[in-house]
């Protein structure tokens, strides 16, 4: 076993027993081909986010991590070895959203939040172009992921995974990427007022 598969053992563990996680919409997946590219898009409250989202997906994942990480030693060993590639945020990085492309583009399946930081507040906040960015440039069937909860411990977090979006009529009509980005957030947000209570 790879050491993505013995360390979601451990974490889904984790998580179930002090977060009482709860995975919600995990059939979607179901209706994807397994080499259909997925890219899951989700707002972010916590830096626990990517090892939720990570063990509740059937799929494994990439990330993208920001770069600032990959400047710990040993830490940055761990973090490439579980899939996670390094984008400098607060600009235009093309080396990053290339390799994105190039992710979706195998069959794989890429995790990204579209606000770009996480909310201090909880609520979900407005999405930059990158998310739509990749969702127009690749081949990829876009998923909106919403993560419900503060991760307070035996408290219960959810991870909700929505219905595919279909990103053709976007791509074909030459969608802006600010715009195709507004709609993944308008998804997640939506999936989040669903299941929050």
């Amino acid at each position: 076993m790879s050491l993505y598969s013995v360390g979601k053992i451990f974490v889904k563990a984790y998580f179930k027993f002090f977060y009482r996680l709860e995975v919600i919409g995990e059939d979607h997946f179901a209706k994807i081909p397994e080499d259909q590219g997925i890219l899951l898009c989700a707002n972010h409250v916590s830096l626990l986010d990517p090892p939720a989202i990570g063990c509740a997906s059937p799929r494994e994942l990439s990330f993208m991590a920001k770069a600032e990480l990959f400047k710990i030693p040993l830490f940055n060993k761990l973090i490439t070895t579980l899939n996670a590639f390094p984008i400098r945020r607060g600009q235009s990085d093309r080396a990053s959203l290339k390799t994105g492309i190039d992710i979706l583009n195998q069959g794989k399946t890429l995790v990204v939040f579209p606000e770009g930081t996480r909310s201090k507040d909880g609520l979900i906040g407005e999405g930059k172009p990158g998310a739509g960015f990749l969702a127009l440039r690749s081949d990829a069937v876009v998923m909106p992921v919403a993560v419900i909860g503060r991760y307070k411990l035996f408290r219960k977090t959810k991870i909700a995974f929505g219905a595919p979006m279909q990103m053709d009529e976007m791509r074909l009509s030459k969608a802006r990427a600010n715009e195709v980005s507004e709609a993944i957030m308008a998804e997640i947000k939506a999936l989040h007022e669903k299941f929050q209570s």
